[in-house]
C-alpha cells in the first residue's frame, strides 16, 4: 500500500492565530511542532493498516514546515514548491492507493475557522462549478485526475463536513471548530490519537469509493479582494471578467483548471 500525504498547517488542533502559522514569528515553532506531531500520527496509522510506502507533502505556505529529523525514517518529504500545477499535491501519480490531507481548513468565505482560506487571503470566494471551493476540495480533485482516492482528512469542523460531503465515506477527524476569531480545539495529544485510528481505519476498508464526482466541463471562479488583482489575472489566456472583482475560467480538462489557478493566484 503506497500512501500520499498532504499536510497543511491551519486545521492542526489548538492553532488559533496566524502568527501561529507564520515561520517569522516566535509563536511559530510550537505549532510548527503540533503540525509535525500530526502527520507523524497519519504515518503511524498508515502502517497499522499496512502502508508500506509513504510520500508527505509539506504544503503549508513555504513547504519548509515540518521537523524532518521527527519524521519515521522510511517516509519521503517532498518540501518547497516545484511550480508544478498540482501544487499541495506535487508528488502524487497513479501509483499511489490513497491520499490523506492533515491540517485542512475551512474554505474562503467560510466561518469554520478564524484562518480560512483558499491558497490566499488575496481571494474572497472561489467557486468550481458554482459551488464554494476549498483547497481539499482542488486537491481531491486533484489526486481523482490520477485515480487516487482520498480516504483521510483531519481539521476543522466545517472542512470535514465539507469533505464528507464531497467524498462520502472518508474518514474525519475534527480538531477543532471555529467561532469568529477563536477555536474550540482538542487538545494536541488527543488529535493525534484520533488521527492515527481513524487512519489506520479508514484504510483498512474499501478504498475505490472515495473518489470526488468528477465534471465534464468546469468552470472556475474566483473572487479577489481588490479590483486590481482581479484586473491583472483576467489576462491569462482563456480567462474572463465575471463580475465585480471576479474572474472565471473554463475548461473540460481538469488540469487546464489547476494550471490556470496556479497563475492567477500567484
Amino acid at each position: 500500500m503506497k500512501i500520499f500525504i498532504s499536510a497543511d498547517m491551519e486545521g492542526t488542533a489548538g492553532i488559533t492565530a496566524w502568527s501561529e502559522t507564520n515561520r517569522l514569528h516566535a509563536d511559530y515553532p510550537a505549532f510548527r511542532a503540533l503540525m509535525t506531531d500530526e502527520v507523524v500520527a497519519a504515518c503511524a496509522g498508515a502502517r497499522v493498516a499496512g502502508a508500506t510506502e509513504i510520500v508527505v507533502k509539506d504544503a503549508h505556505e513555504s513547504g519548509r514546515n515540518l521537523l524532518v529529523e521527527r519524521l519515521p525514517e522510511d517516509v519521503t518529504i517532498v518540501r518547497g514548491w516545484s511550480g508544478h500545477p498540482d501544487g499541495m499535491m506535487f508528488g502524487i501519480d497513479d501509483s499511489f492507493d490513497a491520499a490523506l490531507y492533515t491540517g485542512y481548513h475551512a474554505r474562503a468565505g467560510g466561518e469554520g475557522n478564524p484562518l480560512a482560506h483558499t491558497t490566499t487571503t488575496r481571494i474572497a470566494c472561489v467557486t468550481l462549478n458554482g459551488v464554494p471551493a476549498s483547497e481539499f476540495l482542488l486537491n481531491a480533485l486533484c489526486a481523482a485526475r490520477y485515480g487516487v482516492p482520498s480516504a483521510f482528512l483531519s481539521g476543522d469542523h466545517d472542512m470535514c463536513a465539507d469533505a464528507r460531503a464531497l467524498v462520502p465515506g472518508i474518514g474525519t477527524t475534527e480538531t477543532m471548530r471555529g467561532l469568529g476569531s477563536a477555536t474550540i480545539s482538542m487538545t494536541p495529544v488527543r488529535a493525534t490519537a484520533a488521527i492515527r485510528a481513524t487512519v489506520a481505519e479508514a484504510l483498512s476498508r474499501p478504498l475505490g469509493t472515495l473518489l470526488p464526482a468528477q465534471d465534464e466541463h468546469y468552470e472556475l471562479t474566483i473572487s479577489f479582494a481588490t479590483s486590481h488583482d482581479a484586473y491583472r489575472v483576467h489576462w491569462y489566456p482563456g480567462a474572463r471578467h465575471h463580475g465585480m472583482c471576479r474572474v472565471a475560467f473554463e475548461s473540460r480538462d481538469f488540469f487546464e483548471i489547476q494550471r490556470a489557478y496556479l497563475f492567477m493566484t500567484r
